[in-house]
């Protein structure tokens, strides 16, 4: 079996961990420029944390509450074929139950009927609806059900009339929420007809589907659509909602990157405990398949410190004041492919799920699906060598 190409060698990994709460064991990869054998790397454990002493510096990695490490767990395992550049320790941890330990803060776990809300432009914090109070809040039915209605239905499809919102309705998507317009959206919403794309001027068989954009009046961020003329589809990945409480803001906007990551880390979590999927399909608007996502585990905490910020500089006696621990945190460990990839294995891959409608649809606009593959593949450029490949699949986290 032909072997993924590897990417240019990127930053050094100084030190990789990954802790699995399932299984309450870890590995630990040190990179060899940090620490040339085994016998150099000590782990010990502290008040909720992690401390791995090297022959240039001591590093603390904060630990989630109730993970604590095994003291003597730690042993030396085989690298394997990176054994040249990296060393391996495998290690025990304990970890205590905790009633929130999975509280999710994403948009979808966050409505609430009864409840009054605010909704904010994720790019510039413009609150972009004010004081929504919904009556209902409601889930539409799964992503592919109007596809599932075309196979099993031999008339006419009985729910071809499209699911709209009243007016204080709420209606929940996979990957947006659909909202009734009112008449402050004039003052904070633009709408605009996308453009024909190339590919479908040319092909004069495919209907023309030319969608209703929104997009943000002060940043000029596409939000989402509209689907009806008084109906608003906005993505979770554009917007931030908040309880309406007198005249708080939200806090500072998180970077871009780390928004879009937590959130759509979130949103597959729940649908894969919700759906008991593992397989997922990230799709533009017009049902293009654009990357494959494979859920491998949900319960991993991960951290990972660049071999220049240990050692170095850096030292033992002197640490950095302004420089807090790393934090290791909650990740979804994943397998993807992108669909433009042209390697032999990966396109064979591709066909198999698209023939067999393998992976649960998660639509998301063009841009949003490349911003979201380029998390994806930074993560995994900033993996251990060892770990960025599995068969033909590369290896990715998404942090929660």
């Amino acid at each position: 079996m032909a072997e993924l190409e590897m990417p240019a060698k990127t930053h050094g990994v100084g030190v990789f961990l990954e802790l699995r709460k399932r299984l309450q064991s870890g590995l630990v990869i040190v990179g060899k420029e940090v620490a040339g054998s085994p016998a150099g790397v000590v782990v010990t454990g502290g008040d909720s944390s992690l401390c791995i002493r090297t022959p240039s510096d001591e590093l603390s990695l904060t630990l989630p509450p109730g993970v604590a490490f095994e003291e003597g767990s730690c042993i030396p395992t085989p690298a394997g074929e990176s054994c040249g550049e990296e060393l391996h320790f495998r290690l025990r941890i304990s970890v205590a139950q905790s009633r929130n330990e999975e509280a999710s803060d994403s948009v979808m776990e966050t409505l609430r009927a009864k409840e009054t809300y605010c909704f904010y432009c994720q790019g510039c914090m413009t609150r972009l609806l004010e004081d929504r109070f919904f009556k209902r809040v409601l889930p539409l039915p799964n992503g592919n059900w109007n596809a599932i209605v075309d196979d099993w239905c031999c008339h006419p499809d009985p729910f071809a009339k499209k699911l709209l919102p009243r007016a204080e309705d709420c209606l929940l998507g996979d990957t947006f929420v659909l909202l009734a317009k009112d008449d402050s959206c004039e003052q904070t919403l633009t709408q605009e007809v996308s453009p024909v794309s190339s590919e479908d001027s040319q092909d004069s068989k495919k209907p023309c589907r030319r969608l209703a954009l929104i997009s943000c009046k002060s940043c000029s961020s596409m939000l989402g659509e509209a689907v009806a003329p008084e109906t608003l589809k906005l993505y979770i990945t554009q917007v931030v909602v908040e309880p309406s409480v007198g005249d708080r803001k939200p806090e500072a906007t998180l970077n871009r990157s780390l928004f879009l990551e937590r959130t759509v880390a979130a949103r597959l979590l729940e649908l894969s405990n919700s759906l008991s999927t593992f397989h997922f399909s990230v799709q533009t608007p017009d049902g293009k398949a654009f990357f494959l996502l494979w859920l491998l585990n949900s319960d991993s905490i991960v951290a990972s410190v660049p071999e220049t910020c240990v050692g170095g500089e850096r030292s033992i006696s002197s640490p950095s004041l302004h420089s807090p621990s790393p934090r290791a945190v909650r990740a979804l460990k994943l397998l993807y492919i992108a669909c433009s990839d042209t390697g032999i294995q990966q396109r064979d891959i591709v066909t198999s799920w698209e023939v067999n409608a393998i992976g649960h649809p998660v639509v998301l606009p063009l841009k949003v699906c490349e911003e979201l593959l380029q998390v994806i593949d930074d993560s995994n450029s900033a993996l251990p060598a060892s770990m960025r490949c599995m068969r033909s699949y590369k290896v990715t986290y998404l942090k929660l």
